[in-house]
């Protein structure tokens, strides 16, 4: 490292450390956080004047959906990772519903043979549980590069499906690590289909996939955890209901909230959106939302995932029900929570507890989600009083919308650095692709 102390020291901002929020400079070495503290006349080969900026953990999106393989008109590896480090995210989580569905030892290596050299941002995927796969699942999640196994209980975009309970059980029977869960209700989605009027458009489907259908697959899911004694992750939350059985189960289960729900509430959303505002489970009507804040006040919500998932126009503009559901969101995340940060919804020590401290403690990742020495050198710097509108036209993914275009916000994602390379500032992205897969505090012995 020549004659340098250290690679790169962030200077003069405002630090969220695991002690609280305080003025001081990061020093970071061969790709980690070397120390904290007055570091003003150490020598370095580079420095950044964070004065006047918050610098936070990197933000870790648990749940995205990158479409690759098969699905490359939609979204890739590539463009998904290079929207997620321009709106400051430094890690991202797919999702198995790609075409073929990553559901085998040689589906998940091909996609982190895909993953290196291409994405912008460190990265692991989910495999996904199907009716034939359950006794490879123990395998499947220490593999590298793996975040853990899903299962979708109800229909959603994609074939990977799991409704019956025995089959759930045995899913939830092979393997340790925590599951993350689509809960929906197969058998409920199936009985509202005749409801379908094909001329009312989106703003029936919070109606055709109502409260029940979620309400159902909670409660089914909970109690099969609990019988097979299996950590569970319920994805995006929709509903009040849901709400205090997940708060009475918190030993086996966490949740996640998206910014969608929390931001967006029908009728509204669908009136305006149209299929552009479309995704499962949907969004509610104002009193959900409200409760998921609660939720978020009283410390039951664990983390904020995007649910990135991107369909093109055209795909969007099908007449209801062919028009897909799923919407982009991993470029937005931060941008939208920083927004609810600066109109006092959220304290800025609750957003890094949902954005980098709760997917470190859920899914048990090794060396992210707080800034203390020896962690990676994962950052998340952010301007809280620049104000900037969201538009279509900022937007990487592939999709080229957002269904917050036109949104004026407080509070923009100014770097993003990971292991202590400077790959977005300024909304310029920087350097090459250089991710890694994430690894895992249960998967690290040597095999």
């Amino acid at each position: 490292m020549n004659d340098q102390h250290f690679n790169l020291v962030i200077l003069g901002g405002s630090v969220i450390t695991p002690s609280g929020r305080e003025k001081t400079d990061v020093g970071i070495r061969n790709g980690r956080i070397a120390e904290i503290g007055n570091l003003s006349r150490t020598a370095a080969a580079e420095r950044f004047d964070a004065a006047g900026l918050h610098v936070l953990p990197g933000v870790i999106d648990t749940q995205v959906h990158f479409r690759e393989p098969g699905l490359e008109h939609k979204e890739d590896l590539e463009s998904g990772t290079r929207g997620a480090v321009k709106g400051g995210v430094t890690a991202i989580f797919e999702m198995p519903n790609t075409s073929p569905n990553t559901d085998s030892a040689e589906a998940l290596a091909d996609k982190v043979s895909r993953a290196v050299g291409r994405t912008w941002c460190d990265f692991a995927f989910f495999v996904g549980a199907t009716n034939e796969n359950a006794e490879t699942l123990r395998d499947l999640e220490r593999r590298p590069g793996c975040s853990g196994v899903k299962v979708f209980m109800g229909s959603s975009t994609g074939s990977l499906l799991v409704a019956d309970d025995g089959k759930l059980r045995d899913v939830l029977a092979n393997g340790s690590r925590r599951v993350a869960i689509h809960a929906e209700d197969e058998d409920r989605l199936r009985e509202r289909r005749v409801l379908l009027d094909r001329n009312a458009g989106p703003v029936q489907h919070p109606h055709l996939r109502d409260e029940e259908s979620a309400v159902r697959a909670t409660r089914r899911i909970l109690a099969l955890a609990r019988e097979t004694s299996r950590r569970i992750h319920v994805l995006h939350v929709s509903t009040a209901e849901e709400l205090p059985l997940l708060a009475a189960n918190k030993d086996i289960a966490t949740l996640e909230a998206t910014p969608q729900h929390l931001t967006l509430s029908a009728p509204e959303c669908y009136e305006r959106l149209d299929a552009f505002g479309q995704m499962n489970p949907p969004i509610r009507d104002d009193r959900h939302r409200q409760a998921l804040w609660q939720a978020i006040e009283a410390g039951i919500v664990d983390l904020v995932g995007s649910d990135h998932a991107p369909h093109t126009r055209e795909e969007k503009e099908r007449p209801y029900p062919e028009s897909p559901s799923g919407v982009p969101g991993v470029q937005t995340l931060v941008p939208v929570l920083l927004d609810h940060v600066n109109a006092g919804r959220l304290s800025l020590e609750r957003f890094v507890d949902l954005t980098s401290a709760g997917p470190n403690r859920i899914f048990g990742i090794a060396n992210k989600g707080r800034i203390a020495v020896g962690y990676d050198a994962d950052f998340t710097i952010v301007d809280l009083k620049a104000q900037r509108t969201i538009t279509n036209a900022w937007i990487e993914s592939k999709s080229k919308w957002t269904p917050f275009d036109g949104m004026a916000v407080t509070g923009w994602p100014v770097a993003t650095i990971i292991r202590g390379k400077t790959v977005m500032r300024e909304d310029a992205l920087l350097s090459d692709p250089t991710g890694r897969p994430v690894r895992f505090q249960e998967c690290l012995i040597e095999g």
